[in-house]
């Protein structure tokens, strides 16, 4: 990924309209480290998902534990864990009970733990446990967990920002800022903020998508502003992007070539031709082929996707294709509702109604996009929403004999995260210009709908923990069972204040982007890349 001082200088040509990509950058990345580092505080440690797994593995690798080892009547790998990180199962004693506060979890290392934990995540890629497990060199118990997770944040928070700063480059980026905006979907700054490598894979594909779409853009003769766009930096974050997602988890490499494949839909043919026929993106591609040839050999190698599960492991275990399909079918609107923000061990489920104000923000740009342009645009728009329902269909009913029905919403918030941004790259073309006069004002309340929405998951998600959810609202000041570090309210406070930040931060974004549209620019020649290209 390109560090913010090199996109300050080589994100835009000269001759483009004159952008402060470091103060949207740094802007960003405080932001989203702020927002998910309070998730990271907010929830005790090992209430996320798998979270015990995982970071028993990122200790265990940092301290030379890559694979773990076999023991005789132990299903998965142990690792052994140090005095310090002793681990007993009092740590999820409120796991799936939600009317019980945190209050009655234990400490990673309290005496009397195993010295050993069995993960189910051994044989994962290492690098994700490399990535965020470094501070457990340093600290042990739960302080190493949440700092941990405070890395996470940090890491995914970059490539927000970065994913930020190309949304906005160039001059056709009104609904851009709208699109990358959901990326503050709680269940995606919950996971950011967890020892838990969907975080990384889900901020790293935000990265990915626009940055594979501006760089198209690059390679688009009929776009007037693709000049405007140097491709060295836009090459660099797709690069580093791909390489991440498809090495933090199992699937990596295919949702790579899904983002890929959509995006290539979404620009046109002409453009990917003239990237793959472009001797200057051979280096690059290269780099990004043997990244994903690394993930599927230590797949392949490791056995992480050839394990069979047991018939008590999951539901329908050794089913039929067509019997998976079914079921994903019929569960796909809980998968969005999971995606959305559905917390802990699935028993920290939001009321209904609170996911209208997301459901809202999120129907503004695709009935937009769907209604508001051109018959090739809402073709391509129609394919986007299909894959996003379809591609988790057909991946969980293939593997539904081995694994049973393992598919989990937050799986497929890349794609879902995908479909706004292509809706906003749409909307912000030519066949957009009838509407743009609302992109300022639209953006300005789905921003807020998105913000109010993370700020009511995230005080559920206090509730939950503080007191459980049997006991009155009051109970949070009269006698809180259970404290975050620095305690609910100062962390309440400060998520309000970053929240409504936010707000303005993306509305100053989308006026910044409706300006640089309004204000002609004289047509410059084209830059050196473009006539490298015409020689290949």
């Amino acid at each position: 990924m390109a560090t913010p001082h090199t996109q300050t200088v080589s994100a835009l040509t000269p001759d483009a309209p004159r952008i402060p990509t470091l103060r949207i950058w740094l802007s960003s990345f405080i932001l989203f480290s702020v927002l998910s580092g309070l998730w990271a505080l907010a929830s005790p440690i090992f209430s996320v998902p798998d979270e015990n797994a995982h970071a028993v593995k990122a200790i265990g690798q940092l301290q030379g534990q890559v694979f773990g080892r076999t023991v005789e009547g132990v299903r998965h790998l142990v690792v052994d864990l140090a005095p310090e990180d002793q681990y007993t199962q009092d740590l999820l004693c409120y796991a799936t009970h939600p009317e019980v506060p945190a209050s009655c979890d234990a400490e990673l290392g309290d005496p009397g733990g195993q010295m050993w934990f069995n993960t189910w995540v051994g044989t994962y890629n290492p690098l994700y446990y490399y990535i965020v497990g470094w501070p457990t060199v340093f600290l042990d118990g739960n302080a190493g967990v949440y700092a941990m997770r405070l890395v996470s944040a940090l890491v995914g928070s970059a490539f927000l920002a970065s994913a930020f700063v190309f949304a906005v480059a160039g001059r056709r980026s009104r609904w851009m800022p709208l699109g990358v905006a959901f990326a503050a979907v709680p269940m995606n700054l919950y996971l950011m903020g967890a020892v838990n490598p969907n975080g990384l894979e889900i901020a790293g594909s935000v990265a990915l998508w626009v940055g594979v779409l501006r760089l198209l853009e690059t390679f688009d003769r009929e776009h007037a502003d693709a000049p405007t766009l140097d491709r060295a930096p836009l090459w660099a974050l797709v690069t580093v992007s791909a390489i991440v997602v498809a090495n933090v988890r199992a699937l990596g490499p295919l949702w790579v070539v899904v983002i890929v494949a959509l995006a290539a839909i979404t620009a046109g043919w002409k453009p990917v031709r003239r990237l793959f026929t472009t001797r200057a993106s051979w280096g690059w591609l290269t780099a990004i082929a043997a990244g994903a040839v690394f993930s599927v050999a230590w797949t392949l190698g490791g056995g992480s996707l050839s394990g069979r599960a047991q018939p008590g492991d999951a539901p329908l275990v050794g089913a039929s294709l067509l019997r998976g399909a079914a079921y994903m079918v019929r569960t796909t609107p809980d998968f969005l509702q999971q995606a959305a923000g559905w917390f802990g061990w699935f028993d920290t489920v939001l009321p209904t109604w609170a996911y209208w104000p997301l459901v809202a923000a999120v129907a503004v740009p695709l009935t937009l996009a769907l209604s508001a342009l051109r018959r090739r645009a809402t073709m391509v728009m129609a394919a986007v929403l299909a894959a996003a329902f379809l591609v988790p269909v057909v991946v969980q009913a293939r593997s539904v004999a081995q694994t049973g029905i393992i598919w989990q919403g937050r799986y497929g918030l890349f794609l879902y995260l995908g479909v706004v941004i292509v809706a906003a790259w749409l909307l912000s073309g030519r066949d957009g210009r009838r509407i743009a006069h609302l992109s300022v004002r639209i953006t300005a309340i789905a921003a807020t709908l998105v913000a109010a929405f993370g700020l009511y998951a995230f005080w559920f998600a206090l509730v939950r923990y503080v007191v459980g959810m049997e006991q009155p609202l009051s109970a949070m000041w009269r006698d809180p069972q259970w404290q975050p570090p620095l305690g609910w309210p100062a962390l309440t406070l400060v998520f309000t204040a970053a929240s409504a930040a936010y707000v303005v931060f993306v509305a100053w974004l989308a006026r910044g982007a409706a300006r640089r549209e309004a204000d002609p620019q004289p047509e410059q020649p084209a830059p050196e890349a473009e006539r490298v290209d015409a020689r290949d």
